[in-house]
């Protein structure tokens, strides 16, 4: 689909020849507008590529991201389980991985960088290793050892330990990126426009749905499939949006915070074994407030504890591993207390454990 690329903070606009996912002008982060409304058809979701006219116009390396099952809950009547752990790199990262990677290759880069808690880093060195582009990723927090030793070994990434959380790692990264010519990869626009793929695969898979519940650290998730229900519901697609519920971790829940008491997204030190969601200040945090005030949906805040027993008995049912962050959702989908009336999707996130 033809686009240019605006930028969220000074409106400035950029051709999709624009090589780079932040503004010239003020570094902010750039959203993909299309130049007309389109509608996709329904389909049987096998990969993410089959929503091909709902992505930027490029030339993409169809590596396979996305088509996961979404399964009945054994458990929770009402309730249906989106297993993005079925992923190449086990996490819906790869969904934007998929889409920045190709851009970064269209555009002539031979090495990305960008922040991460570990999952994100993980996606993107594997595809930029399929890609033949070196990958510096910088790491802050107390991240997954296995996941950093994985990211290392395996995709021979550089990692680059920062003292901070993830978003001193943020800095650190598009730093880096300026000085040494690396395309900036992560949370940005072209990551969204994959990651939204989720919304339509949902809504073909499953018909009538109440509630999505998404785990959130940067929000680009929770912003993405919101995206993706605005462009069906106004081409016609769908009717009306479904709720979408934001999971955080209590011991950093930033966006749960601003919801509750109506207030702007400010940071919060993270303090949480979630790792994939341990971030202080959300990069999409105010399109993520804007998805659950237009959907009218909710942020709900779930403690470790809660996550763990919840890992083990996912475990136990399902014979699947998922991570902290990647039980949250139905963690929250008891405390929202929903019926079985209800038809509600809850995003299991990742399985890097």
């Amino acid at each position: 689909m033809e686009y240019s690329l605006e930028c969220l903070s000074c409106a400035a606009t950029y051709a999709s020849t624009y090589a780079s996912q932040t503004c010239a002008r003020c570094g902010s982060n750039l959203e993909i507008n299309y130049k007309k409304t389109f509608r996709i058809k329904k389909a049987s979701p096998t990969s993410l590529w089959q929503y091909l006219s709902a992505l930027p116009r490029g030339r993409y390396k169809r590596w396979l991201a996305g088509g996961t099952k979404l399964i009945e809950s054994k458990t929770d009547p009402g309730l249906f389980l989106k297993l993005e752990i079925e992923n190449p790199t086990r996490s819906f990262k790869d969904r934007g991985s998929v889409i920045e990677i190709s851009k970064a290759a269209e555009y002539g880069y031979n090495q990305i960088a960008c922040a991460s808690t570990g999952n994100m880093a993980f996606s993107l060195s594997y595809y930029a290793e399929l890609a033949g582009i070196a990958s510096t990723v910088f790491i802050g927090g107390t991240p997954n050892p296995d996941k950093l030793r994985y990211i290392r070994d395996t995709h021979d990434a550089r990692i680059v330990r920062v003292k901070g959380d993830f978003n001193k790692a943020l800095e650190q990264a598009y730093a880096y990126s300026k000085r040494n010519g690396a395309f900036l990869t992560g949370d940005y626009g072209y990551r969204k426009e994959g990651q939204k793929s989720m919304a339509y695969e949902i809504i073909d898979q499953l018909e009538s749905v109440s509630h999505i519940i998404v785990p959130v650290g940067n929000s680009t998730l929770l912003s993405g499939i919101f995206k993706g229900l605005q462009e069906m519901k106004s081409s016609g697609r769908i009717k009306r949006l479904p709720k979408l519920i934001a999971v955080q971790a209590s011991g950093c829940s930033p966006l749960y915070r601003a919801f509750v008491s109506g207030s702007d997204v400010t940071y919060q030190k993270p303090n949480t074994a979630a790792d994939a969601i341990a971030v202080g200040y959300p990069t999409f945090g105010v399109q993520g407030l804007e998805a659950l005030l237009e959907t009218r949906g909710k942020a709900v805040a779930v403690t470790d504890n809660e996550m763990r027993r919840e890992q083990e008995s996912f475990l136990k049912e399902y014979g699947l591993h998922a991570e902290l962050a990647g039980v949250a959702s139905i963690v929250a989908c008891r405390k929202l207390g929903l019926s079985a009336k209800d038809r509600a999707v809850a995003v299991i996130s990742g399985g890097n454990v």
